[in-house]
């Protein structure tokens, strides 16, 4: 039904606006003699915020994740109300505590912050966030300490007790509803197991009496190679099924037969290769060994130091004074080294074997990268010598390519995460964090798409630069510029002019790091009201989203820290999390008789039992 009111409105949406483009030209006079009325009404397309609701039906948890804010919402509004509460009572306090005075000089803190109700609600939210903080409280502060008290209050209160309860609810109602929605998924594929079972068992019955029923290892081999299935399940499943006796797998046998679809284990380390020859052999132990990967390490750290050292004797040097000398010999030499401890680890282990470490891959990419670069740096302006400045021949100068040959080694220091134990725990998550979260993504993916759409409608064009300006206070016309406005601080690429645009204003807001300049220019260029869109953004992506990115990363790493003495090396092992294996020690395994009730239940399911 929703499907098609959608498409019912778009296509209704799409209509309108075909016809509208076809006297554009009248309809761009009477915008003119309207005051834009027509014209902004021809601006706004429907469809385009409806866009994001295909995305939406077609996976199934971002709707469990949907559902899952949904049921949380009652728990968030009750702090949302707590949290509004004490907003309001202290707006009010505020006001009373810095009321207008005789004295001009007196009343700073009344002008700036606590001028009207939506002036003081504002600054009180923006508090919360702590983006304007201490200059909310400077003016008072400056009057008297004593006032400090009141913004220590109601930053302990809002920001560290009220917003950390909000955090902690999202990340129990949404472990609370997302465990029950992979216990349904685990009953769901406990009973197409249990199905399949008994479609098995009736193509080919071999009772051993009338009460037990079995399914042969021949029909089960038939249906694997007519399955579609991952290549290594598959074999799994089938060198599993060996081992079972020759009569038949019994029902519990059977559900345990498909277990290895939840297996860890993604692949096993090629082996190294054997040589022959006594040198070889000794190569292939002594740059095989995973000290050598050590020294690896510290020649990285080394050269990020003798990189920072460098960098920081000529930071001060302009270009035409700078001697390059040092570090492109410096360069080189880790290059080279970097070079031959790829090659020297290729021959100890194998290709095969080297390939199948991401760190591996990871380093010789760089260090080839590295190569190419050099080589190039060395064909186009020769090798370092005293002197050896900067200059422009081609594409890039000579500086920029040794920057850049700089940023890859410092990026290449990233290598010694696997070696640290508790950095490589921290960087395992994150990758599975990342496997997970697509669902988390493509829900900020909607709301960044349908709030920069609404964005662009409501204050496209609404902000005109007005050129290059700066100074603390900066006067044009009759208008003086104050220290931190959007216009002082030169803001004009953050608008609403464009798609683009409107994406980077909304990750500025939700960063909530400055984003009461934003509230209060839109404010005195659209309309006052324009706060309702920039707080119900923070509120969605800031409050919301965050708290629950937080409490999957929260559930991610519980995980893992919990397992991290009960899983083999990373080193020879490599290890995938899914959602279900996040919940595997919790979830409850449905009992034979709920697996028997439903299949009774099952309109096309005829059980002889």
């Amino acid at each position: 039904m929703a499907y098609i009111l959608v498409l019912v409105v778009s296509l209704a949406d799409w209509t309108v606006s075909l016809s509208s483009s076809c006297d554009e030209a009248m309809l761009k006079s009477f915008r003119l003699q309207e005051n834009f009325i027509m014209g902004e009404w021809q601006k706004l397309r429907i469809r385009r915020i409806l866009r994001p609701f295909f995305l939406l039906q077609n996976s199934s948890m971002m709707k469990k994740t949907l559902k899952s804010i949904k049921r949380t919402l009652p728990e968030i509004a009750s702090v949302m109300l707590l949290l509004a509460l004490h907003l309001f009572l202290f707006t009010m306090f505020g006001m009373l505590l810095f009321a207008r005075t005789k004295d001009a000089q007196q009343d700073k803190e009344w002008q700036g912050y606590f001028h009207s109700l939506p002036d003081s609600l504002t600054s009180l939210l923006v508090l919360l966030t702590t983006a304007n903080n201490p200059d909310v409280m400077i003016p008072a502060y400056s009057k008297n300490r004593a006032y400090s008290i009141f913004f220590i209050f109601f930053t302990v209160i809002g920001n560290l007790f009220l917003m950390n309860l909000l955090t902690a609810i999202i990340y129990n109602q949404f472990r609370g509803y997302l465990l029950k929605s992979v216990q349904s998924s685990l009953f769901r594929r406990r009973l197409g197991i249990r199905a399949a079972f008994e479609v098995l068992c009736s193509l080919k019955e071999t009772p051993m009496n009338k009460n037990i029923f079995r399914v042969q290892s021949e029909d089960m081999i038939q249906v694997l190679q007519k399955v579609k299935m991952d290549s290594y399940c598959k074999e799994a499943i089938i060198v599993k099924l060996e081992s079972y006796p020759p009569e038949g797998l019994s029902a519990a046998q059977f559900q345990t037969l498909f277990d290895e679809l939840d297996t860890h284990k993604v692949k096993e380390r090629p082996a190294m290769p054997d040589y022959q020859s006594p040198f070889l052999q000794k190569i292939q132990l002594i740059f095989g060994h995973h000290y050598f990967g050590y020294l690896g390490n510290a020649i990285a750290l080394a050269n990020v130091f003798s990189v920072c050292v460098i960098m920081v004797i000529d930071s001060d040097k302009p270009p035409t004074e700078r001697d390059d000398f040092f570090l492109g010999v410096i360069n080189c030499v880790f290059i080279f080294y970097y070079l031959l401890e790829m090659s020297l680890k290729i021959i100890a282990l194998g290709l095969r074997r080297y390939l199948s470490y991401p760190s591996n891959i990871f380093d010789g990419l760089l260090t080839s990268v590295l190569m190419v670069l050099e080589v190039s740096t060395f064909a186009v302006y020769g090798f370092p010598h005293p002197g050896w400045r900067p200059e422009m021949l081609g594409l890039l100068s000579l500086w920029d390519m040794v920057r850049l040959a700089n940023m890859l080694i410092v990026f290449r220091f990233l290598r010694i995460i696997p070696n640290i134990k508790f950095m490589s725990l921290v960087a395992s998550t994150l990758l599975d964090l990342v496997k997970n979260i697509r669902s988390f993504a493509g829900i900020l993916v909607v709301a960044f798409y349908t709030f920069a759409i609404i964005g662009m409608e409501l204050f496209g064009g609404t902000i005109v630069p007005m050129g290059n300006i700066s100074g603390a206070n900066i006067t044009t016309g009759n208008a003086t510029l104050q220290c931190g406005t959007y216009e002082q601080l030169e803001y004009w690429p953050n608008n609403f002019d464009d798609f683009a645009a409107a994406l980077v204003t909304l990750w500025d807001v939700m960063v909530v790091n400055n984003w009461q300049v934003f509230l209060e220019a839109y404010s005195r260029y659209s309309s006052p009201w324009s706060k309702l869109y920039f707080v119900t953004w923070w509120l969605f992506s800031s409050v919301i989203w965050v708290n629950l990115f937080i409490a999957l990363l929260l559930e991610n790493f519980i995980h893992k820290w919990d397992r991290r003495c009960h899983r083999p090396s990373l080193s020879d092992i490599e290890y995938q999390m899914t959602m279900e294996l996040m919940f595997r020690d919790v979830l409850e395994e449905p009992t034979e008789e709920e697996l028997i009730a439903e299949l009774h239940q099952h309109p096309h399911m005829h059980l002889c039992r």
